[in-house]
């Protein structure tokens, strides 16, 4: 495979696991590759944002999973009550946030637990990501 694709493929993996419940570091990957200019900062910043997206869907897809299995609230850590409680409050615009770190993940499962409307939750997470790596495309450039 070609060295491009190979470093692109490299790009959308550290995004995806990055936004799972597994720890990375998305945004030095594409501070280096932006950085670097080898690369359209669009195609980086698609890369990145389609990645860490689906990522995160999978967080939500657990979420919907793991209230089939366990559909009371009770048996969730403190961390995952509390999301939640923040979304039954504020509703699926708190997805936009799903690019923080640790909380977005618990937002991201929450959402899923709470049969949030899987459209509209797809388009606020990928604003969200987008937005997030957008700037640091800006930010290195």
């Amino acid at each position: 495979m070609h060295d491009t694709l190979l470093e692109l493929w490299g790009l959308f993996a550290s995004a995806f696991i990055s936004s799972t419940i597994a720890p990375g570091g998305s945004e030095a990957v594409l501070a280096y590759m932006v950085a670097k200019g080898l690369y359209a900062n669009q195609t980086l910043l698609v890369v990145a944002t389609v990645g860490n997206t689906l990522g995160a869907l999978t967080t939500w897809g657990l979420g919907l999973l793991a209230a089939k299995k366990f559909p009371v609230a009770t048996l969730l850590s403190p961390k995952k009550q509390q999301a939640l409680a923040i979304i039954e409050r504020r509703g699926v615009w708190v997805l936009f946030f799903s690019w923080l770190p640790v909380i977005g993940d618990v937002l991201c499962f929450a959402g899923g637990w709470l049969k949030l409307p899987f459209i509209t939750a797809c388009i606020i997470i990928l604003l969200g990501k987008f937005t997030r790596y957008a700037m640091i495309v800006w930010l290195f450039t």
